[in-house]
């Protein structure tokens, strides 16, 4: 543990070596609370991710006191602040100390007896440049106002902050970037080789039916022109998920592309208007493309409906068919129709997938996800 006497400089220069030495955003964050913690008289922290439509995302914590850190940071969680307000109206400027803040004023309201209590927090926001991404707030026990001096070390550190956050930003980016690269020329070499190998075999087992008048030669001649369009089929459908065509226009074009490929008619309903983040539309292009390709294989109809819904919070997404569909107990023992994969989509942008099915009866997969 540092001393709490730990100089200005020596503490900017600690803080700066851990923010350039970390590639993951809250491992960074955490590490650079915890250091400042350690180095400065502030006794406990907490950094809010705020995003463009003003939502609120505790991203790290340090040393809270019981009362905000019970029922998973309950308080931080949820509900609003000064604080919060003033960043979304963008009137936070530079460190300013928190008279009054409704979290702290809540949290304490639940315990009965009062001692080395935070009553009172600075906040600072978090930039680089224009580009603003959050706040940090510290606080002490028994403090009701921090010096000038301390709020200006805050603002130096949450600069520092700010940058290394912009910096982990550019370099997911680039990495996005790098991954559509490899995608497209992974596409290119399956079209180019595979793709058109198929292609032949089709037209060799064509060309086979017809130079046989033998009917088992000829049946052996279709049952390999059938396997060879369906594996035709498959690798179109590969390549135009790693290269989509149309996405560049929105999800809806997207789908109908992707629904063209596979040989089903879709009817596409929207309720909303659709402007979601990158991350967001990918996801729900990825679960809804899964859906299709589960309807393809295992549904027995080339009909499907897709219904999109966009709610200021979240967007929904239902697909649908009438087909064979399943006994949930059979779900359980299908992995080839991906429901793991659409679970695990989902959760990596805090959203759900729940499925509606019954032998004869059709399947119905419903989607949430947050934005």
């Amino acid at each position: 543990m540092h001393s709490k006497e730990l100089s200005n400089i020596e503490l900017l220069k600690e803080i700066a070596e851990l923010l350039n030495e970390e590639t993951e955003m809250e491992q960074m964050l955490q590490g650079a609370l915890r250091k400042l913690l350690e180095g400065t008289i502030f006794e406990t922290g907490w950094i809010f991710f705020i995003g463009e439509k003003g939502k609120q995302e505790l991203i790290a914590h340090e040393n809270l006191p019981n009362t905000l850190e019970q029922n998973n940071c309950r308080h931080l969680q949820k509900g609003g602040c000064w604080c919060v307000s003033r960043f979304r109206n963008g009137e936070l400027k530079k460190a300013s100390n928190i008279i009054e803040c409704q979290r702290i004023e809540n949290a304490n309201k639940t315990k009965e007896v009062i001692e080395e209590e935070i009553t009172h927090h600075a906040t600072v926001p978090l930039q680089s440049g224009q580009e603003r991404f959050g706040l940090l707030n510290v606080a002490t026990a028994n403090t009701v106002r921090f010096e000038d001096g301390e709020l200006a070390l805050l603002e130096s550190v949450a600069f520092q902050i700010g940058s290394a956050i912009k910096r982990i930003l550019l370099t997911k980016q680039e990495q996005q970037v790098a991954l559509v690269q490899e995608r497209n020329r992974l596409a290119r070499d399956l079209h180019d080789s595979v793709n058109q190998l198929l292609f032949s075999v089709t037209l060799t087992a064509r060309g086979g039916i017809e130079m046989t008048e033998q009917p088992e030669v000829k049946g052996t001649f279709k049952e390999i022109q059938y396997l060879t369009q369906e594996a035709l089929t498959e690798m179109r459908a590969l390549i135009w998920q790693l290269r989509p065509r149309g996405l560049e226009t929105g999800i809806i074009e997207g789908l109908k592309g992707y629904g063209d490929i596979l040989g089903l008619t879709l009817n596409i309903q929207v309720k909303g208007v659709i402007n979601l983040p990158a991350k967001i539309e990918e996801t729900l292009f990825r679960i809804a493309q899964e859906a299709l390709n589960n309807i393809r294989k295992h549904s027995g109809v080339l009909k499907a409906e897709i219904y999109v819904t966009v709610t200021s919070t979240d967007v929904l997404l239902v697909v649908k068919d009438e087909g064979c569909g399943f006994h949930m107990k059979d779900l359980r023992m299908l992995p080839s129709i991906g429901l793991q994969s659409m679970k695990d989509r989902a959760n990596s942008v805090s959203g759900t997938v729940d499925w509606v099915t019954e032998a004869n009866k059709g399947t119905e997969i419903l989607v949430r996800l947050p934005y």
